[in-house]
């Protein structure tokens, strides 16, 4: 897909990514310079609510939790020698 840069700076998105997207009128993108093109990422009205859930099922609770042990471990063997 193409579409043409205006005088002003300005291009339509084609209607296909739009809809794929779910880009509507007022939305803003981050154009973000790759070095070797232009990468164009929506940015999302709540952030938050974007993101919430995204790593639901991948047990990083599981393993925060047992990379806390592992920490606490050496130290709680020092109090007790002590």
């Amino acid at each position: 897909m193409e579409s043409t840069v205006t005088e002003r700076g300005q291009t339509a998105i084609p209607a296909v990514l739009r809809k794929k997207y779910g880009l509507k009128p007022h939305m803003k993108l981050v154009w973000v310079d790759t070095g070797s093109g232009i990468r164009v990422v929506p940015v999302a009205a709540d952030p938050v609510k974007h993101f919430r859930g995204m790593f639901k099922g991948l047990g990083l609770t599981k393993s925060l939790i047992k990379d806390r042990r592992e920490e606490l471990e050496p130290e709680q063997r020092a109090h007790r020698r002590g």
